[in-house]
């Protein structure tokens, strides 16, 4: 066999140069393949990459494989039959070859078929070249790439949690973004713990997987020998790079964690504000040690996990203190009122869909009032913070007060914008007042630029009910406008009152009253208990995640108990007026024997008419007398004695030798019940009488 590479090494002068020392000095050597002979030429470069001296090769291709491990010839193998098989016209690819000493290197072939008329192939021409130092930098190339790669994930994992932790708001949204699968784990992390600090100690609020945690290790104080109260200590990260280590350092934590298998971890002090609030712990199972950008990685980590964390327990601590402020100001209890069934229900506006909930101001509150009448408040600050709820909770207290002292519906709304007015505030608020009569089912309204009430019939079916009305609390006052028109509805036994907010029917981009009337087709289609609808009108407003509050209150007339007036009468006396006083007594009288209570008529006549003197000679005004039958359980005479001081009877113990100061005592002797209710800017004195049914 001719080696025509011999001179391959010369490079002669001629230009352009021939193929041969272009190829040699490009490190590469030539074959030729005759398929149909089977022998396999090499130039001597090509000897050269195989390590082969000339004499060492007879021409057959059997007799380099000793020089490629067999592994690699089956390779190559399929890879040319392949290529003949189907009609390429050259092939490619990297190799290791065994050399002399033993050692393998890489080498890189390509090869050209060649084939006859009828395609087939008969010839392969082609080149072999020592591919060590091209496939060894890939290799850096690549290992370089990989490790760009993982720092760059590493990278995005810490963007990612970042931008995530910025929008946790309270401490469990700190941990939920810690222990989501897409988060940490990134950085290979298989395990996590983490510890706040509370008074010297640490408590542990959060650990996993399920089977990590160390019992014991729930509260622990700082000066133990474990590895986060040494990070909370020392204000360093503590990097542990070995299981001996870990071991060697935290004899005491060691052997409880041997399970997990930890190969290398990292303990991370949270500062904010230049102290410690706690500690994070990562550990691993196939990491070992830790290079200076991983460990710079992880502090930039643990300062914005902090930085979440303050920010998430002073959010909470806030929240806390609004809702405490919210929940005092809210009225402690209903309660309860013959003649109907209550219920109130209370929720705050949810904090952009997420679990958190904030503060607002609106309130509801139910007033019980004399004979037989209850006042319904619901309404709406204006904000939602802790200024909206202690502007509400002023408001409740006076809309209370007022309607307690027996003022007119539209009375209490005047007095209530002129006292928010005077506070020093600019917030207004919106709401609606009913002071309903559950003997007579006669409902007075008062609408102050808020939203009509409901009333849901006996039958089932549920309406909207239009109430003329006002500005606003606060506003009214301000431009001069506190006519308050009065409206006037009647409430059937069977029959409920509903009252809310704005936060019940309003949606983002609806019509409000396109959410009325879908409140009334949920009203109508609910359960007739008050309460059950109640829970079900909040369940629902949960589903939808409104953004505002929700106060709501359901008033429903039984009207089966409830006194219902049997009759009634009046008479104004003026003072020196005997005339009158004669008048009054005798409609007293007649009115006793007319309704069936002739056998208590003394009695009643001379307790109507202690109170009756009573006004007129301890007051500088009017009196008016006033007389009905209450029918419930049992049938009430009642007597009301109202006059416009201020002033409340004493009851007295008089002496033997006075005339006067026994009016109260004869009362509380003579009558079934008696007492003292206000009224405006009066009083009425009132006594019962228990009579026997009529026939």
């Amino acid at each position: 066999m001719v080696d025509r590479g011999a001179s391959a090494l010369s490079l002669p002068d001629e230009w352009p140069a021939r193929p041969e020392p272009i190829l040699a000095l490009n490190r590469m050597g030539s074959f030729d393949w005759d398929l149909d002979t089977g022998l396999f030429h090499m130039d001597a470069r090509a000897h050269e990459v195989f390590d082969l001296r000339p004499d060492e090769f007879d021409g057959r291709p059997e007799s380099l494989a000793p020089r490629i491990p067999r592994a690699e010839g089956r390779r190559l193998d399929a890879l040319v039959a392949q290529a003949m098989k189907d009609g390429s016209e050259n092939y490619g690819t990297y190799f290791r070859l065994r050399c002399r000493d033993g050692t393998l290197r890489w080498t890189h072939t390509q090869g050209y078929i060649r084939r006859d008329e009828t395609g087939r192939p008969h010839r392969i021409i082609g080149i072999v070249r020592d591919a060590t130092e091209e496939v060894g930098d890939l290799e850096a190339r690549r290992a370089q790439s990989a490790q760009d790669e993982a720092r760059r994930r590493q990278t995005d994992v810490v963007q990612l949690a970042t931008a995530a932790l910025a929008h946790a708001r309270t401490v469990n949204d700190v941990m939920d973004v810690l222990r989501d699968t897409h988060g940490l784990t990134r950085l290979g992390a298989t395990s996590l713990v983490m510890g706040l600090v509370e008074g010297g100690r640490i408590r542990l609020v959060a650990d996993g997987p399920d089977n990590s945690f160390v019992p014991g290790t729930r509260i622990t104080r700082i000066d133990e020998p474990y590895p986060m109260s040494e990070a909370v200590r020392t204000l360093s990260p503590r990097f542990i790079e070995s299981p001996e280590e870990f071991a060697e350092r935290y004899p005491v934590l060691w052997p409880h964690i041997t399970h997990l298998r930890i190969t290398a971890a990292a303990y991370l002090p949270l500062i904010a504000q230049a102290r410690p609030i706690g500690a994070m712990g990562l550990l691993y199972s196939d990491r070992h040690g830790f290079s200076p950008e991983d460990r710079n990685l992880l502090v930039a980590l643990g300062s914005g996990i902090a930085q979440s964390l303050q920010r998430a327990m002073l959010y909470e601590q806030e929240m806390d203190l609004a809702q405490g402020l919210q929940q005092a100001m809210l009225p402690r209890t209903i309660p309860s009122v013959p003649g109907c069934d209550v219920a109130v229900r209370y929720r705050a506006a949810t904090l952009g869909g997420s679990l958190g909930r904030d503060i607002g101001g609106d309130w509801y509150d139910l007033i019980p009032l004399p004979g037989g009448r209850v006042g319904a408040v619901i309404g709406d600050v204006q904000g939602h913070d802790t200024h909206a709820a202690a502007v509400m909770g002023q408001l409740r207290i006076v809309l209370r007060a007022y309607a307690a002292e027996g003022h007119t519906p539209a009375t209490v709304m005047a007095r209530a914008s002129v006292f928010l007015h005077e506070l020093d505030t600019d917030r207004f608020a919106t709401c609606l007042y009913a002071e309903a009569d559950l003997a007579t089912g006669v409902v007075q309204v008062v609408r102050a630029g808020h939203i009509d009430p409901l009333v849901r019939h006996p039958d089932g079916t549920c309406r909207r009910v239009p109430v003329e009305g006002g500005m606003p609390l606060g506003l009214s006052a301000e431009f001069g406008r506190l006519a308050y028109p009065v409206g006037t509805l009647e409430l059937d036994p069977g029959s409920t009152l509903l009252l809310c907010t704005d936060g019940l029917v309003e949606t983002p981009g609806a019509d409000l009253d396109d959410g009325v009337q879908a409140l009334a087709a949920l009203v109508a289609a609910g359960p007739e208990d008050v309460r059950d609808l109640a829970g079900r009108l909040i369940e629902v407003f949960e589903e939808r995640g409104g953004e505002d509050d929700v106060a709501l209150l359901l008033l429903r007339r039984r009207g089966l108990d409830a006194p219902r007036s049997g009759g009634r009468l009046q008479q104004h006396v003026a003072p020196g007026d005997p005339e009158a006083l004669a008048g009054a007594r005798h409609m007293i009288r007649a009115a006793v024997r007319a309704w069936g209570a002739g056998g208590q008529a003394d009695a009643i006549e001379l307790a109507a008419d202690e109170l009756l003197t009573n006004a007129l000679m301890h007051t500088e005004g009017a009196a008016i007398v006033t007389l009905r039958v209450l029918t419930g359980a049992d049938r009430r005479l009642r007597v009301e004695v109202e006059d416009t001081s201020s002033a409340l009877p004493r009851r007295r113990e008089a002496a033997h030798s006075s005339v006067s100061g026994r009016g109260l005592l004869l009362v509380e002797t003579l009558a079934d019940g008696w007492g003292v209710e206000a009224r405006g800017g009066g009083k009425c004195v009132w006594c019962e009488f228990v009579v026997p049914r009529r026939d």
